[in-house]
């Protein structure tokens, strides 16, 4: 009965608050940098139950939780997991959360635009990056439409 009175609505994991009604594998899973999959291995390595409801961690297991969410390759998982391998400055192995996930990103695109690759080009004019058809999606502005002949 002592479990049910400790019951949180709301955990503040890594810099997010998180509702305690979500399962732990979703819960984590909706810190951004954080997957399914990712989540499961967390948990795994760190021997908690993934039915757990977020809400009923005790305050030992959050902290551990958000000790390791901060730098998750202090777990040893695979490098396959990882979102940022072999990270351009520093070549090493990263795996990043939040804020820091947005602000690697927008460096890596500021990069290419200021090197001039093909993928910073088309990022620098707006248009689609990764090979997809423009000829008739990823139009802006104005919509023109087709004229009836009278």
């Amino acid at each position: 009965m002592a479990e049910e009175t400790s019951f949180k609505y709301i955990v503040r994991i890594a810099g997010v608050d998180i509702d305690g009604d979500l399962k732990l594998p979703y819960g984590l899973a909706s810190i951004k940098g954080i997957g399914y999959t990712t989540a499961m291995a967390v948990i795994r390595m760190l021997g908690l139950d993934p039915e757990k409801k977020v809400g009923f961690l005790t305050e030992e297991e959050i902290r551990r939780l958000d000790e390791v969410l901060r730098d998750i390759t202090q777990l040893g998982l695979p490098k396959w997991l990882y979102n940022r391998r072999r990270d351009y400055e520093t070549g090493k192995d990263l795996h990043l959360i939040g804020n820091e996930l947005i602000f690697y990103a927008r460096r890596d695109i500021e990069r290419e635009m200021k090197i001039g690759s093909w993928r910073g080009i088309r990022h620098k004019y707006g248009l689609k990056v990764r090979g997809q058809r423009t000829r008739t999606t990823g139009r802006l502005g104005m919509t023109i439409g087709v004229r009836k002949k009278r």
